[in-house]
């Protein structure tokens, strides 16, 4: 039985779509012995956990030809700009600022707010969060997660408020909308910044619109993992222009022109290459998106009745963007979550134990108080019990039905 995290009612989950396709459960448990799944072939491909979503070459090559054409390749060329305005276009968000990636937005986006002192952030996330506090000399301090969503916890916040504390910086994790209300009430509360780490929330719409336009400023990535890629890339969100501008001057070593810089900058700009990718993406994403959706309802259709098996429910969000699929190993089921990634590995499936380790137990963070896993007891169990399977466009039925065999045919 878990202990921290709790089983969700059935309102709470999404419902497995309805399908001609037996249960795999039933399936299996009719033809699948103690000893099946040792047996089970490797795929001939290896079935990666993400995949880059990449357009026909023939579809970039006229991009690419105008770039060498124009002898333009960086500082904001014409391919950067009519990237900004399509993205801001599909967003749904007035202002944004394109980066070479995800990673220099977040220390660049703590840099345009002025934050110092501690900042209130989540251990369950990839290392790129915390790293953006250090890199700009600041103290993160770390809050336990929700147990349904995996998200930061906002009735952990106040606790962990001291007077140094400058701001709050929350992950929408696998894509799932923070409780973005209670996080500004008490943000306005106590006066503090909020910046979003939305590197898992390209496309995600709440109730009122994009996710992104919540807290003073929200950070995406392009990574070649995530569900819109430039290869390499990343945006912030802005409120208005005044703060773009500041953005935009940080991310060009300080110029404001050709001989004036105003702050200690860095360089952070994106290329007319991934620009230019980035504008011809835009045109698939929502059959990529829709392709997300698919997968995901025919995996929650086939593991459905698993026992020790859950499948983490969405987060309340209007429109999901279906980045990853996370499952929970509860301890009904036969072997470690550890035990079936290996398994999975061998039969040539590679999932991914996101997130673990956490960051908070990595050396650079384990000696603050607030890393201690008495003060993460939620996150800490996620961190032993949650991995996520194969998730991209480009994964066949037949790959699916493979990963699913796996995760069925595990026997103690």
């Amino acid at each position: 039985m878990m202990s921290h995290i709790r089983t969700p009612q059935a309102s709470e989950v999404l419902a497995p779509a309805k399908s001609a396709f037996a249960p795999m459960a039933e399936i299996f448990s009719n033809g699948v012995d103690d000893t099946d799944i040792h047996r089970l072939p490797a795929c001939e491909t290896p079935i990666p956990v993400t995949q880059p979503s990449l357009p026909p070459l023939e579809e970039f090559i006229p991009y690419l030809e105008k770039i060498w054409d124009s002898k333009i390749l960086t500082n904001g060329g014409p391919f950067h700009q009519q990237f900004e305005r399509a993205l801001c276009e599909y967003l749904g968000v007035n202002h944004l600022a394109l980066f070479s990636n995800g990673t220099l937005a977040l220390v660049t986006a703590l840099q345009a707010l002025r934050i110092t002192g501690e900042v209130i952030t989540t251990p369950y996330s990839f290392v790129a969060t915390a790293h953006s506090l250090l890199w700009n000399g600041i103290k993160p301090v770390f809050v336990d997660v929700d147990p349904r969503t995996l998200n930061m916890n906002p009735d952990r916040i106040e606790a962990a408020i001291t007077p140094q504390t400058t701001a709050i910086m929350p992950v929408h994790c696998y894509g799932h909308p923070c409780d973005v209300d209670k996080i500004q009430k008490i943000a306005d509360n106590y006066n503090l910044r909020v910046i979003y780490d939305a590197a898992h929330a390209f496309g995600v719409r709440d109730d009122e619109g994009s996710v992104l336009r919540h807290g003073d400023l929200s950070v995406l990535s392009f990574h070649a993992t995530k569900v819109f890629n430039t290869f390499e890339g990343g945006a912030i969100i802005c409120p208005d222009a005044k703060t773009k501008q500041r953005i935009d001057h940080l991310k060009n070593f300080g110029f404001v022109n050709e001989t004036t810089v105003v702050a200690p900058g860095i360089n952070g700009k994106m290329s007319e290459i991934n620009a230019a990718l980035g504008l011809l993406q835009l045109k698939r994403i929502d059959g990529i998106l829709l392709k997300r959706r698919e997968i995901d309802e025919l995996y929650r259709q086939l593991l459905e009745g698993v026992p020790g098996i859950q499948c983490l429910s969405d987060a309340g969000e209007k429109v999901a963007n279906y980045a990853y699929f996370p499952i929970l190993v509860n301890d009904a089921y036969p072997v470690s979550r550890d035990e079936l990634y290996e398994r999975l590995k061998s039969a040539g499936v590679f999932a991914r134990r996101y997130f673990y380790p956490l960051i908070s137990d990595f050396p650079m963070y384990r000696g603050l108080h607030t890393a201690q896993k008495s003060n993460l007891p939620v996150a800490s169990e996620a961190a032993e019990k949650v991995i996520c399977l194969p998730m991209h466009p480009g994964l066949t039925n037949e790959q699916i039905h493979h990963v699913v065999q796996v995760v069925i045919g595990c026997k103690g």
